[in-house]
């Protein structure tokens, strides 16, 4: 199975347009592709699909509740197709306790002499739904921040996939990316990979071919640059489509956005052959 998860330190850096980009473009290729969203923020990966789920009733079923083995239905109640060739898991407004919710759920369990580990509950709910059999192809779009959130995400996955800006500061972060790896690696007790570095937002002036040498030599596959796409992206954003739907279904690409458009369907292609 091809599991991945959207990785930054740092917001803002198109962590979640990307990802709906690639399970778009991992559906096109003929995947049965699942996506997760752990991110609780309203700027969700949920918001960005369109996907009109019940975040905000206190009483409907949601991934919280079964990360936490308080479920109020079965795992594929909670699918949603999103009308793009893939299927989600909408995030809740649960997810904001998350951290609290499964330190609870902890010591409940401790109590009564069970296992529980709050940063393996994403991957025992997957198995326990058969969700590997299901899929070939497993995104999470999790928080910048570390926490259960990311840490689930990871310990489900395994493999990141990791949008960075093409700064000095972008850079820096991934001259550190070595050590986080390492670090997640030995805090989770698994074998962390890193699929892919994507320099994201490459402006006019700047030498793409620099970023992607820089990411190579300290020994991260980096296949493209992703060029600075503003206007696109945030149409997306206004009018909740995934980049490949947008302009189809509000306006027309420009050539240099099929250009960018096609640089994300090869980099999807690209991580099916590496993983």
């Amino acid at each position: 199975m091809l599991a991945y998860t959207v990785y930054s330190e740092a917001g803002g850096v198109g962590k979640t347009t990307l990802a709906a980009s690639l399970a778009t473009a991992h559906a096109d290729h003929g995947r049965d592709v699942l996506t997760i969203d752990l991110d609780p923020q309203q700027g969700s990966l949920t918001y960005l699909l369109g996907v009109d789920a019940p975040r905000n009733d206190g009483d409907a079923d949601n991934i919280g509740r079964h990360l936490i083995d308080r479920p109020l239905g079965e795992f594929d109640e909670l699918v949603h197709d999103t009308g793009y060739g893939f299927d989600l898991i909408p995030n809740h407004d649960m997810l904001e306790n998350l951290p609290s919710l499964l330190s609870r759920a902890e010591e409940m369990a401790e109590d009564l002499g069970e296992y529980f580990s709050p940063n393996e509950r994403l991957l025992e709910v997957l198995i326990d739904a058969d969700v590997m059999t299901d899929y070939d192809t497993l995104i999470v779009d999790p928080p910048a921040t570390a926490g259960p959130h990311l840490y689930n995400a990871i310990h489900a996955t395994r493999s990141l996939v990791v949008p960075v800006e093409p700064t000095g500061k972008g850079m820096q972060s991934v001259e550190g990316l070595e050590d986080v790896v390492l670090n997640l690696s030995d805090s989770l007790d698994i074998d962390v990979g890193v699929l892919s570095v994507i320099p994201n937002g490459i402006g006019s002036t700047s030498d793409q071919q620099k970023y992607l040498e820089r990411i190579r030599d300290l020994g991260f596959d980096a296949p493209v640059a992703i060029a600075d796409r503003s206007s696109l992206f945030e149409g997306c954003w206004d009018q909740q489509y995934p980049p490949a739907y947008y302009t189809q279904e509000v306006r027309a690409a420009y050539d240099y956005e099929e250009a960018t458009l096609a640089e994300l369907d090869d980099l999807a292609t690209h991580i099916e052959e590496v993983a």
